[in-house]
């Protein structure tokens, strides 16, 4: 029993649960080396809030995991528990028992990984079986619940979680993927009615799922880790830790309201940000990064940031997180915008234009490739894959924005790159531009920055958006790959009347030498091979 209950998995070789393939991009597994460090960092707040107390010494403690796949963070819980009490509770097995009957708890995602959770946790997929380390408890599932329940439709889609009633209404054998932490609204009563009596938790930590699939992939799905922090925010830990894709914290869809609760939210105290996701997750490849946070209760302040960016860590720094309406990653970026900012210069967000500024998606593909425009046409610029394009087309289909066909203007690449792609971190930020004639328009692969009043204006134009002091202004708002209208706020307009280059940028700000080095490391030179 002794071998049983200690079960330090961590020390075989190898951790079974860095053997097991993630399930998607959705529901990604996490490193037990990373949940281990997320728990670090809960130990070390618990006991700065406790005068110097150890977590693991505590009996009293409660921890959930409200979305648990592999069940890493409640196995490392309890066994970290298991020798925290060594010395107040001596008989191992009554040690175990009151860790797994009274302290320990999750809910499974799936059906799938409750079984993983109770293995990792019990040695069993059955609490309550012949080879559990569990004693006591009556049910198979013990203290990782898993049943499977259906979403809630209304016109079409959930209203707890807005997944598509045509994509996840389905049959007995299939997950419906709807998560019980996040479809109910009441969940102190539900934990209530799960692991019985009133369940106050001091802890909540885990690794949410990150979006509903079936939205078309990528930025066209709807995220949903949001729902599950704001859920774990209503119960009112001592503490709430997760991890969750960095996308919040500049864009997202639907993420606006979250991303100015969370900003504005003083218990939030230390966020550890991770540019590239591989850096956690080395399989899988999330755009924008991923973040842990911890969120304390009881001690309200400034956070302490830590930004990891190609292979350094950058901190930490105590930040105010609401300085701005997006978060700024990185301390040393904060420096160089806040001289921008103090200018006051009209923003070159109001030259841009939005989505599909003539109404053409990016496959349209009703015109002549290659054909100079005739009477009644105009020349469009498009993309046939990544191949940039040329063609013709009649003017009169273009209904949208036509007061943009007869004027000088630039057509801008929605598609820059994404860092994760580059792991040397030096990055590009925007495709480069099209500098377009009177009498053309674009796809949507283009927004359009205009109008414009001559060639000479447009040329300028296009100098400046191709130095590295624009295009890293843009980059302090980009979350991932496409860059819209709003990621443009930063940059401010200038006079149009000359050929801009980073020195003269840099002197016009007041960028120091350090500073130079600094946006020269995150962005490189747009060059002919980028075209």
């Amino acid at each position: 029993m002794l071998e049983q209950a200690s079960f330090s998995l961590r020390g075989r070789n190898p951790d079974v649960l860095t053997c097991i393939a993630n399930l998607s991009n959705d529901e990604v597994f996490t490193p037990p080396e990373f949940a281990s460090r997320m728990l670090d960092t809960l130990a070390e707040a618990w006991a700065a809030s406790h005068d110097g107390a150890n977590l693991w010494a505590d009996k009293t403690v409660k921890f959930l995991d409200p979305c648990t796949k592999s069940g890493v963070f409640l196995r490392e819980i309890t066994s970290r528990l298991t020798k925290g009490l060594a010395d107040e509770m001596p008989d191992v097995e009554a040690r175990v028992h009151h860790i797994l009957t009274r302290q320990v708890f999750g809910v499974g995602i799936t059906h799938l990984t409750s079984l993983l959770a109770r293995r990792s946790v019990y040695c069993s997929k059955h609490a309550n079986g012949q080879h559990s380390i569990a004693k006591g408890f009556n049910s198979d599932a013990g203290n990782i619940w898993f049943e499977r329940i259906e979403h809630t439709w209304a016109e079409g889609k959930c209203k707890h979680c807005g997944a598509s009633k045509a994509t996840f209404d389905r049959g007995e054998g299939l997950e419906t993927h709807a998560y019980t932490f996040i479809h109910t609204n009441d969940i102190t009563t539900r934990l209530a009615e799960l692991f019985g009596g009133n369940m106050q938790f001091d802890v909540i930590i885990g690794n949410p799922p990150y979006q509903m699939t079936g939205g078309g992939g990528g930025t066209n799905d709807s995220p949903i880790y949001q729902l599950f922090v704001r859920q774990a925010m209503q119960l009112e830990p001592r503490f709430l830790s997760m991890v969750i894709p960095s996308r919040w914290m500049a864009g997202g869809r639907g993420l606006g309201e979250f991303r100015s609760e969370f900003l504005g939210d003083r218990r939030v105290r230390n966020l550890v940000d991770y540019e590239n996701a591989k850096d956690i997750f080395p399989t899988v490849g999330i755009g924008g990064g991923a973040c842990y946070f911890l969120w304390n209760r009881e001690n309200p302040g400034l956070c302490e940031c830590i930004y990891h960016r190609n292979g350094a860590a950058i901190g930490p720094h105590v930040r105010a997180l609401d300085e701005f309406d997006v978060f700024v990653r990185d301390k040393r970026a904060v420096d160089i915008l806040h001289k921008v900012v103090a200018t006051g210069e009209q923003p070159f967000e109001e030259l841009v234009s939005g989505d599909t500024p003539f109404g053409l998606a990016t496959n349209f593909s009703n015109y002549a490739r290659d054909m100079v425009p005739k009477d009644g046409q105009v020349r469009l610029y498009a993309n046939v894959g990544t191949t940039r394009v040329r063609g013709a087309m009649d003017r009169q289909t273009i209904t949208k924005n036509t007061h943009l066909i007869d004027v000088w203007k630039l057509f801008l690449p929605v598609a820059g790159s994404g860092r994760e792609r580059e792991r040397s971190g030096v990055d590009l930020v925007l495709g480069p531009p099209i500098v377009g004639e009177p009498g053309s328009i674009c796809t949507q692969t283009y927004l359009v920055a205009g109008p414009l009043g001559a060639e000479l204006e447009a040329r300028s134009v296009e100098s400046y958006l191709r130095t590295r002091f624009a295009r890293f202004l843009v980059s302090l708002r980009k979350p991932a790959q496409h860059v819209f209208r709003g990621m443009y706020r930063w940059v401010p307009i200038q006079p149009w009347d000359r050929t801009w280059t980073d020195t003269d940028l840099y002197k016009k700000y007041g960028i120091t030498k350090d500073e130079q080095a600094f946006i020269e490391s995150m962005i490189r030179p747009m060059g002919e091979a980028d075209e």
